[in-house]
């Protein structure tokens, strides 16, 4: 079985992201008949890494098919961190501009929690502002990293809704997915484990799984037999692999779980291509429109 096979338990990014991206459309739309307000998403990007270009432009292909004002921003590779943090304050400071985010990775000159820091909370439209991280922790009303909030909609949907009392193994425990992942199953009523490189019996703490979340950035790590049968498995993994089959020189992309393996044990699997990715897209506009909202004190509609 492949990431392109017919099968009926893949949690089909595609159609999840595409339901909530025509959401956010509709959103969009009534705030701009009704208050007269566009959110605007900006996205800073220092240098000319080829996989941060590829997700800066989709998501400015997303913002304005949203209905949304896209500002891109790309400044040379040899910027100061100077510079990078007055783009910040620039954005701060801007109106028009409701959440933005820096693409990470920065360049080495470049301190990436300073430039987290710097952003204004209520525009981190990355949630990784440690006032946001401290206020998702406490359970009260925070801007969401993107990634862990398309996890906990997919495993909600495959779920049939409900999570409280699952037991949720997560491995990773990453400021961007593990930890912020970890409080929204824990705001769900689940039993959450964070699992990482140092944990003893990494496989035995993995089967004990409901839901199980790999972010850890290593190609097809979690096997099959680290499933538990009929687990929803989420992989946020986005692994670059040599493909010899597609001819010399060629990758291609594969996720933290073994795919083929674990999917005939799972109750239900994210692909990669396919899975979480385009979730995190379709959460950023999310996001973009639930700041927007805040910043204008303007209510939030119930499924927001």
């Amino acid at each position: 079985m492949s990431a392109s096979s017919p099968t009926n338990n893949i949690i089909d990014g595609k159609t999840i992201s595409t339901a909530l991206k025509a959401r956010v459309a509709a959103e969009v739309a009534r705030l701009k008949a009704e208050h007269g307000l566009t959110p605007g998403l900006a996205v800073v990007l220092v240098g000319n890494d080829p996989a941060s270009e590829v997700y800066v432009r989709n998501k400015g292909i997303a913002t304005r098919e949203a209905g949304m004002n896209s500002y891109e921003f790309k400044l040379p590779a040899e910027t100061s961190e100077a510079d990078v943090l007055a783009k910040v304050r620039e954005l701060n400071a801007d109106p028009a501009v409701h959440g933005f985010l820096v693409q990470f990775p920065v360049p080495d000159q470049i301190s990436q929690q300073a430039v987290i820091d710097a952003i204004d909370p209520a525009k981190d439209a990355d949630g990784l502002h440690p006032l946001n991280a401290g206020r998702l922790a406490s359970g009260l009303p925070a801007m969401v990293p993107a990634t862990p909030e398309g996890c906990l909609i997919m495993a909600k949907i495959a779920a049939g809704g409900e999570l409280a009392g699952k037991h949720a193994v997560i491995i990773g425990r990453s400021n961007l997915v593990g930890k912020p992942v970890a409080q929204l199953l824990l705001r769900e009523n689940c039993t959450v484990t964070i699992a990482h490189s140092r944990s003893r019996d990494l496989a035995g703490l993995a089967r004990q799984a409901d839901i199980l979340v790999a972010a850890v950035g290593r190609p097809n790590m979690v096997k099959g037999d680290w499933v538990k049968p009929g687990a929803i498995v989420i992989d946020v993994g986005i692994n670059r692999v040599p493909a010899p089959e597609k001819g010399e020189g060629k990758t291609r992309l594969v996720g933290d779980v073994a795919f083929d393996e674990a999917a005939k044990v799972a109750g239900a699997i994210t692909p990669v291509p396919g899975g979480v990715g385009l979730m995190t897209v379709a959460c950023l506009m999310r996001n973009t429109v639930i700041a927007a909202c805040r910043q204008n004190g303007i209510a939030l509609p119930a499924d927001f």
